[in-house]
This record gives C-alpha cells, structure tokens and sequence, in this order.
C-alpha cells in the first residue's frame, strides 16, 4: 500500500516495511516520511513492521488548502492506522509529529496504541502566554513566516544549520544530508508549510497529556535550539505518568541523523521491552 484517503478526500502516502508489531512514525516540519528511513529499516530488520507518512501537504501526499488543525491531522493519522490495520502499535512522533500523537491519543481516546515515543517533540505547549511564560515569544513564529515568504530557499540553509547542530567548529551531520533535508523542506507546499508552523506553535496539547496512559519513551538534546529541551520535553515528561526521559548531551534538534545509531538502538530496546 502507497497511498490511503482520507476523510475529506486528501491522499497520504504511506510507507509500509516488515512485517510483526507495527510502529506507525509521524514527521517534523518541514520534513517528510523520508527522514525516518533509517530508523524504519531498523524496525523492519529486527522484526517489526515500520509504518511511516507524509503529512498533508507534505512530501508526495496531497497539499489541500485547508485541514492543517491539530484535529484534522490527528484523524489523518487515525486513517493511517485504520487502513493499514495497525493493531497494538506504538505511536512515535518526532518534533511537530508528537502533537498528532498527542491529539491522536485523546481525540480517538488511545484506541490500539501500546506504547508512544516522542522524539525532540514540541509537547505540551510552545508559545509564551500569560500561564506559560517560559515558551517562545509569538513575535519570534512571526518572524519565520515573513522569512519563509520572502525567499522560501534562503531560510532552509540557515534553518538547518541550527536544526543540526552545524557551527564553524562543529558539524554533526555531512553537508549532503543538509541538502538532503532541504530537498524535502522545498517538496511541501508554501500554504501548508506556513499553516502547520502555525498549528504546531500555537497550539495547547496540556489537556491531552492525560491521555499518554501507556509506556512512554521520550528524547531529547540538551543543546536542541530549534524546540528547547527545558520548554518541552522536561515539561512533557513531568506530565505523562508512565514516561521515561532520555536526554542526549549537546544534541541537536536533528537527532534521526545527528545521533542516529544512539536514537536506533534506544527505540529499538524500548519497542523491544
């Protein structure tokens, strides 16, 4: 299977490899279902079936004109489940994708998962408010969207420097791989690019922290400049009963490739747990 529809008529691609207990995987933005090739082929090879996805307007899935709310997402990744028969799977959502685990977890009440990961996730909340005075000033997602509409190109170079670590004395990943990511940041279209920025940075998932009702894995770097570590997933873990913090000292928000052999076998031990 390759593609699935959804409710409102949009096309997902779906990658489906192995076969045994499936781990059903949703991107960051601006990525696509590519950057968790590694790690899905690591979960095949070791006997479970790896489930990965372009979001909406992302990728080679369909690029609607609406649709890009936390709630729709998270029935999209219901559909995923549902069509590709996904039973007793671990959710794993990486940056952005840990709010659809999320809303998925307390929108479809949890129904078939076993376990959830959450990598470099955005979880529980980003922006500054008033009763959340540690997050990210709106002035600053503001900026990002006049950048991304100015020239679209330009702040992916600069953008993916910070999301891998990269600095004149430090270079985590090859510069290929930062070609690599871009490529797939320019494949997603402007409207939705724009839209999920403003979904994923405004949106509340305190309320749905209740729902992590099962076994939950979280990492996340110490030195991750594009989603802090002390504004998201240190707070996300003290909210989830059941969840266990791994954090990696001086790691970028990048980790499926800055720290890919350390992030495929700390998932694979605690799917295999």
């Amino acid at each position: 299977m390759s593609r699935i529809v959804t409710q409102d008529g949009t096309c997902l691609y779906v990658k489906d490899w192995g076969h045994g207990r499936p781990v059903v995987m949703v991107h960051g933005w601006p990525l696509s279902a590519d950057s968790f090739d590694d790690l899905a082929l690591a979960i095949a090879d070791a006997g479970m079936r790896a489930i990965s996805y372009d979001r909406r307007g992302f990728g080679r899935s369909d690029q609607p004109a609406a649709g890009y709310d936390y709630d729709t997402l998270a029935d999209d990744l219901g559909a995923v489940i549902t069509h590709t028969g996904a039973v007793n799977a671990t959710l794993l959502g990486f940056s952005m994708g840990g709010g659809e685990v999320a809303r998925y977890l307390s929108r479809h009440s949890g129904k078939g998962i076993k376990q959830a990961v959450l990598i470099a996730s955005i979880l529980p909340f980003l922006l500054k408010t008033a009763d959340n005075l540690g997050g990210v000033d709106a002035g600053m997602f503001e900026a990002t969207a006049q950048s991304l509409k100015k020239d679209r190109a330009s702040f992916w170079s600069d953008f993916f420097k910070e999301f891998f670590g990269i600095g004149l004395l430090s270079k985590a990943v090859s510069s290929e791989v930062e070609e690599w990511a871009r490529s797939m940041a320019m494949q997603a279209g402007l409207l939705p690019t724009l839209a999920c920025a403003q979904a994923f940075s405004s949106t509340d998932f305190r309320s749905d922290m209740a729902s992590f009702t099962m076994p939950t894995l979280i990492i996340h770097g110490t030195a991750d400049q594009t989603v802090p570590i002390d504004i998201s997933s240190r707070k996300a873990a003290q909210r989830i009963a059941h969840a266990r913090l791994i954090e990696y000292e001086g790691a970028p928000h990048g980790l499926f490739a800055s720290h890919k052999e350390r992030l495929i076998a700390d998932v694979l031990t605690f799917l295999q747990s």
